[in-house]
């Protein structure tokens, strides 16, 4: 399994968090269900704010998923590792091999047959990005003979698109920075996912747009590997408390999260 363990990433000691005062929410065999090798394992990868992204301030990482896997070790009462993959579908690979412990994704039916999940926590809206030059102004106009929309290998929005466009090109990027190269080629005409990677992206693409309207909602929560069925009542327990608390909240203005809103209580 490729992961990479970036230094602007570890700053700070995130990656063997051991904070003060660790809390004890969790009993003895739950922790030992939710870590089994004694920390905190999560499963999260660069390039959004629903995951990790480096602090400007070269401090500690932010991202939503950073930010309550931190937290949800401290609960459990166990040290914090984050373990940091080059993308999305590396992180899936890992939750399913049981190589990390829990990861902070979009739930999907498909996906639920690798992993577990609990409650949603997130709900983010799923949009397109386009060029500085592009004439395209609604995702209505996007399935259309011509024209080639750009999507992550692997990812739920590859799933999704594959399956629904009748006649428009899906091309696949490795990742958000070949993306980004692509669309400043003219290689692809739009890119689409969620509208947080997307507002992070055209940071990085002058004149690029994120527009207005959407194709659908991504909903992400808690993944823990298959066999771990013990640990879903806490995981279960978490969200919902992270949510009433405010966390998810905090965790999503530190991370700079746009067109995501905390999910309701179920």
């Amino acid at each position: 399994m490729r992961r990479i363990i970036v230094a602007f990433l570890i700053g700070a000691g995130a990656l063997a968090w051991h904070g003060a005062g660790l809390a004890t929410d969790a009993d003895p065999e739950t922790r030992l269900m939710m870590a089994p090798s004694g920390v905190l394992r999560a499963g999260l990868y660069p390039g959004t704010p629903t995951s990790i992204l480096p602090d400007a301030g070269a401090g500690e990482p932010r991202g939503v998923g950073h930010d309550l896997g931190k937290e949800l070790a401290r609960r459990l009462g166990v040290p914090y590792e984050p373990v940091v993959f080059a993308k999305n579908a590396d992180v899936l690979a890992a939750v399913k091999n049981g190589e990390v412990d829990v990861a902070f994704t979009n739930a999907t039916a498909v996906r639920a047959r690798d992993m577990d999940f609990g409650p949603h926590f997130l709900e983010i809206e799923l949009g397109y990005l386009v060029s500085r030059e592009s004439t395209l102004t609604t995702p209505a106009e996007m399935d259309s003979p011509g024209l080639r929309i750009g999507v992550t290998a692997g990812s739920s929005t590859d799933a999704t698109l594959s399956r629904d466009f009748k006649h428009a090109e899906i091309i696949r990027a490795a990742t958000f920075d070949v993306a980004i190269e692509m669309l400043s080629a003219g290689a692809i005409h739009a890119y689409a996912t969620n509208k947080a990677t997307l507002f992070e992206m055209a940071e990085k693409l002058p004149g690029s747009k994120v527009l207005e309207g959407r194709w659908g909602i991504e909903r992400h929560a808690i993944a823990i590997p298959k066999g771990r069925d013990q640990a879903m009542a806490f995981v279960r327990q978490f969200t919902n408390e992270v949510k009433s608390e405010g966390v998810v909240g905090a965790a999503i203005a530190r991370a700079g999260l746009r067109g995501a809103a905390t999910s309701p209580a179920e």
